[in-house]
């Protein structure tokens, strides 16, 4: 693999010299605007033919490209072995980079897995996104992680494949089992009270369940729960009737087809101008065991089987399970070279099929169908939501007395108890719809107690003086100020409160030079927004109009973000332990002791032969525990003294 791009910061990009000196190889090429920032990655049999198309005016190009191409300030490319290796490699590029005029996922979301770990000893089942470990099988995608989930715990109780994480051998097994074993969902090989042998034996009933294979095990379950009813133990009979009752439930959300039994992914698709949905029905054993869909934002010129290539290309490059075959309503033009590329990921041959009579084909209708349904949804309701943002900016814009609509919009908010663990909060919202990735937590430094002003100045102050140090080096860099950075200054800012807050925000603003719109969201006794603080004085609000809508969405959810960290905070303070504070002891040992000796009393009360006879516990651990708790009842003892 080689790459080359030519350029250098002493000699501008000669386009038509560099165009010269592409070599005729496969590769993939990116392209580069004037920040830059790559905003296209393609790849190619032979390189200088394919690239110097986009710069030939007798090449016909779509609208897409034809703006693309004006923006292009360098292009830089790398050369592989093969077309196969520059189909990867591009799918990678594009992942990371997402470029803006590359057709990308809008929602680059993974599914949920089951991983079972047959490579260990004693094999366990784990809910897992990823493919990190080949050795392991995997089994899904689950509709949800709740799904993943339940069928873990139900083959926990139904065959009694073990849920812990505990290190163990036939040769050092465990002192005693756990509670699982107590509550009859495993069979503590840890203490080879079951043999290497006898759990391994349950691998194939594991197996043969997750590949939707019940039958077996609801016989069995049958027979136990007639035993158990036969000896009058109806309790137990009760307890087998719930996990068939379980097993049904699951089996009723896998909505049979039946077909071969074979594993295998459906597509359907449906575009409206530039949005495009991609349906995908998931077949495990014959039957489909979920489904889901992905929007793309598309170029309007763009044929199907361009879209479908470039869709498998990057839902595949990331999923831990590989179908025998995917189906999809019409063929590609790169049919063969995908095959051999998924063939590859899965380590099996992988099929792409173009049915065109039967079930198969009624299947991949469906799928489009429920695509098209979904477009019009999404269509309907994404048109409604911009027309509502555009008219809640509009009135804003209004009330605030602004000169243009505020494009980026920020708001902060400050969240403690009582004055201990003060945090705070920043919301954006990017042309009236939130923009996570740009939120920020602040953990409060310098105010000691319950002082909300303060703290206030000083998330203010980090924020903005931070960002004017961004926006200082890009200068230096010659760089364009990044999204999602500090150095993205609002348009407006909107204050959760009244006079107090917008004077805080402006002090901090004036103090470092910055002139930014501030406005106070003044709430009534019921603390919705009523009016905005503009200059200093209260414009009221109709409840009725879409600002309103709008405002109050802002503070909750600068409220919800700020009270959320704070409980977070607050919830990592109450798991600390005493333990925690004892010099050597770290979360094996506290496991240890609290497993001997059941709570911090018992540990306090035991005597030095005791704590030493944990096999975790050291000389010179043992004697720190006894000497933290003495030091504690000797000044217990003085505080005592001094009260009385």
């Amino acid at each position: 693999m080689e790459s080359s791009s030519a350029f250098t910061e002493d000699k501008e990009f000669n386009i038509p010299e560099e165009l010269k000196k592409l070599p005729k190889a496969p590769g993939v090429y990116l392209m580069h605007g004037a920040m830059d920032e790559i905003i296209y990655v393609g790849k190619a049999k032979n390189l200088r033919n394919r690239v110097k198309q986009y710069f030939q005016k007798s090449y016909k190009k779509s609208v897409k490209i034809q703006q693309m191409v004006s923006q292009i300030q360098r292009f830089e490319y790398i050369i592989v072995d093969s077309e196969l290796e520059a189909l990867v490699l591009e799918s990678n590029l594009i992942k990371e980079n997402k470029p803006r005029y590359n057709t990308v996922l809008k929602d680059d979301k993974s599914y949920p897995y089951i991983r079972f770990s047959v490579e260990e000893d004693y094999p366990r089942l784990f809910f897992t996104r990823s493919k990190r470990n080949k050795l392991s099988k995997y089994y899904g995608p689950y509709t949800s992680v709740e799904q993943v989930r339940e069928v873990i715990e139900l083959l926990r109780k139904t065959i009694h494949i073990r849920n812990c994480n505990k290190v163990f051998s036939e040769k050092k097994p465990l002192p005693r089992p756990c509670i699982y074993y107590d509550m009859g969902q495993c069979d503590a090989p840890c203490t080879l009270k079951q043999s290497k042998e006898e759990y391994r034996a349950l691998i194939p009933k594991v197996s043969a369940f997750l590949s939707g294979k019940t039958e077996e095990l609801i016989h069995s379950l049958q027979e136990k729960m007639m035993e158990a009813s036969e000896c009058l133990d109806f309790e137990k009979a009760m307890e087998y009737r719930d996990l068939i009752s379980g097993i049904h439930t699951l089996e009723k959300r896998q909505k049979i087809t039946a077909l071969d039994g074979e594993d295998r992914d459906i597509l359907g698709i449906r575009r409206d101008h530039s949005d495009c949905v991609i349906q995908i029905f998931f077949v495990r054993d014959g039957k489909i065991v979920g489904r889901d869909h992905s929007f793309l934002k598309i170029d309007e010129e763009e044929s199907d089987e361009e879209i479908l290539s470039l869709f498998l290309r990057q839902f595949y490059s990331g999923t831990p399970f590989l179908p025998r075959e995917i189906h999809l309503p019409c063929q590609l033009q790169d049919q063969e070279m995908i095959e051999e590329w998924l063939s590859a990921l899965k380590g099996k041959k992988v099929h792409l099929v173009n049915p065109k009579q039967g079930d198969r084909e009624k299947l991949v209708e469906l799928a489009g169908k429920n695509a098209g349904i979904l477009m019009l949804r999404y269509v309907e309701k994404y048109r409604n939501e911009k027309k509502k943002q555009a008219i809640a900016l509009e009135e804003l814009k209004e009330l605030a007395n602004l000169e243009k609509l505020p494009s980026r919009i920020e708001s902060y908010d400050i969240s403690n108890t009582s004055g201990a663990l003060t945090v705070g909060s920043m919301v954006v919202y990017q042309d009236g719809k939130e923009k996570t990735n740009d939120y920020r937590k602040f953990r409060i430094q310098s105010v000691i107690g319950q002082d909300d002003y303060a703290s206030m100045r000083e998330m203010l102050y980090r924020r903005f003086s931070h960002g004017l140090e961004e926006k200082k080096e890009n200068r230096k860099q010659d760089k364009k100020d990044e999204m999602g950075s500090f150095s993205q200054f609002p348009d407006l800012i909107l204050m959760d409160g009244g006079k107090g807050q917008v004077s805080i925000c402006l002090s901090v603003l004036q103090e470092l030079g910055i002139s930014i719109p501030v406005c106070g969201m003044v709430k009534d006794e019921h603390h919705r927004t009523r009016a905005l603080l503009v200059d200093f004085k209260e414009v009221p609000i109709s409840t009725h109009g879409e600002c309103f809508k709008f405002l109050t969405r802002v503070q909750d959810e600068v409220h919800r973000f700020a009270i959320s960290y704070h409980r977070s905070l607050r919830m990592k303070e109450q798991v600390h332990s005493l333990l925690d504070d004892i010099k050597g002891i770290g979360p094996k040992r506290k496991k240890a002791l609290l497993r001997k000796f059941h709570d911090v009393v018992g540990i306090s009360k035991a005597s030095y032969g005791e704590i030493r006879s944990i096999p975790e516990m050291d000389e010179q651990s043992s004697r720190e525990v006894l000497r933290f708790f003495q030091e504690r009842k000797d000044k217990e003892k003085e505080e005592f003294v001094k009260e009385t």
